[in-house]
Formats: structure tokens, C-alpha cells, sequence
């Protein structure tokens, strides 16, 4: 029963959705089947009907003629008087209530957010719409420090750095990208624990650490394939993500107010 009443609130939110004369593709007893209906019972916007093979339609459209059937036979056989249907309408009706509802608060909001709004928000949050720094890197994890001490004079001795380097981190590292030659890939800066992305950021291109780099999990030896450096984003850039979460807190704050009024008019007993 609870898909039934999914499916009839979904058709149902869906149906608010206006309608030109030809949007449809058939009719039952006068009734349309509208682009909706189709959307409802194919449950997956991505497949587009009218680009269905003919027979695949003719299927789509005789399931749903069957439904519209089927319907229409239920209320005259007087489901409407059924004590399921009744308490299943009733659950509907109070989603459906909720979503219009929350749908109309969002559109009042929204009119409320204006330019000067959005920039006001950036300008106080600068920090928070940054690119961070991106770093391209292998590196060779051992237990001490002499050994990543050793590990770096052999460095200084090999004619091709990178190839020595990946020879060592397979044969000497004891981090799960070992077998990779130490490869990390591309990862930000901050994802890395605070003395590793120092180290890390603070070599050129093609250079490898000089010093043992030592974090909670032993010595590291790094090697700097490439970096991006981080860049702030521009106002223009981030203007309709701050749309949205101005919108989400304007939303949260009003809900709040609303909800804790009518909480304490009602009677409410948790068991």
C-alpha cells in the first residue's frame, strides 16, 4: 500500500506541472494521458519516451490505459469507502499538503535574495570559497630516520631521480603505495596530515625532499610530481552556490521559528 501512495503523490505533484492541448498521447473515456503519466510510469527521467522504439511506447501507453482502467473501476466498486484507502488518503494528503507548502515558502524566500545579499555573504566568507592547493606525489615510508636519511643519499647519487626513486619506494617503503613506486596520485594539500603537505608544497616540480619529513606513521621521503596552486574563486563563480545556501538557511531559520510556535500549542507524547 505505502508504493500505492507514493506513486499517487508523486502523480499528483507532478500533475501541478501545466499543461499545453498537446501535451498528451491518448485518452481514456476522455481523460488524457499526459507526458506525466508517462514520466510516472516509466519512474526514470533519464529514458526519453519519444525516443523509445514504437512497440516499447504502444507497452508504456497500454500499462497505463490498464491503470486509468483498473482506477476508475476501484472507485466505482466504492474503494473510497475501504479503511485502508481512507487512512492511506488521508497520509496523502498531509504530504502533499507539506510539499506545496514547502514548495511556496522556498519561492517567498527566494524573491527575498538579491544581489546585494550575495556579495554581503562573500564578503564575509572569502575562506570558504577557496580552491585548495592540488599535489602530485610518490613518497617512501620507513621506520626511521637513518633509514630515509640512507634512502635520500642514494637519491643524491642516482643519475634518474623519479626511476631510482619508484625502484626504492617498491623495495624499501612500508606504505600501501609500495607496489605503485609510493604513487599518491593527484590529492589537495589539507588531506594530507599538517608535516606531510608542508614538505610537499614547499618542493619544486621534479625535486624530492632533502630532509627526512616525519609524521605519526614514521620518516617520509617525498617526490614532487606536479602542483596546482590554490586560488580563491570569484563572486561570479560561487553566485549561485551562495543562492542556495542563503536560500537553505533563510528556509531552516523560518521552519525553526514555525515549527517551535506550533510545538508548544501541541500536544505531542513521544512512547
Amino acid at each position: 500500500m505505502k508504493k500505492i501512495v507514493s506513486s499517487v503523490v508523486a502523480t499528483l505533484a507532478i500533475a501541478t506541472t501545466s499543461l499545453s492541448a498537446a501535451d498528451y498521447y491518448a485518452t481514456v473515456d476522455g481523460e488524457k494521458i499526459t507526458k506525466q503519466d508517462v514520466a510516472v510510469a516509466l519512474q526514470d527521467p533519464r529514458i526519453q519516451f519519444d525516443a523509445l522504439p514504437k512497440n516499447a511506447q504502444k507497452q508504456v501507453l497500454e500499462q497505463i490505459i490498464n491503470k486509468k482502467l483498473l482506477a476508475k473501476k476501484a472507485l466505482n466498486d466504492g474503494v473510497e469507502k475501504d479503511k485502508e484507502y481512507k487512512e492511506a488518503l488521508a497520509k496523502m494528503k498531509q504530504d502533499l499538503a507539506f510539499q506545496v507548502w514547502q514548495k511556496n515558502q522556498i519561492e517567498e524566500i527566494g524573491k527575498s535574495i538579491d544581489d546585494k545579499k550575495k556579495q554581503d555573504f562573500y564578503n564575509k566568507n572569502k575562506d570558504k570559497f577557496k580552491v585548495p592547493a592540488t599535489l602530485q606525489a610518490r613518497h617512501i615510508l620507513v621506520k626511521t630516520e637513518k633509514e630515509a636519511k640512507d634512502l635520500i643519499k642514494t637519491l643524491d647519487k642516482a643519475s634518474k631521480k623519479e626511476a631510482k626513486f619508484i625502484e626504492l619506494a617498491k623495495s624499501k617503503s612500508t606504505g600501501p603505495s609500495a607496489p605503485k613506486g609510493g604513487d599518491l596520485g593527484k590529492f589537495q594539500a589539507n588531506q594530507m596530515v599538517p608535516e606531510f603537505a608542508a614538505a610537499a608544497q614547499a618542493l619544486k616540480k621534479n625535486t624530492y625532499s632533502k630532509t627526512p619529513v616525519k609524521t605519526q606513521f614514521g620518516y617520509h621521503v617525498i617526490y614532487l610530481n606536479d602542483k596546482t596552486a590554490g586560488k580563491s574563486l570569484s563572486f561570479n563563480e560561487v553566485k549561485g552556490n551562495i543562492s542556495q545556501i542563503l536560500l537553505g538557511n533563510e528556509y531552516n531559520k523560518k521552519v525553526k521559528e514555525i515549527t517551535d510556535n506550533l510545538r508548544k500549542k501541541a500536544k505531542i507524547v513521544i512512547k
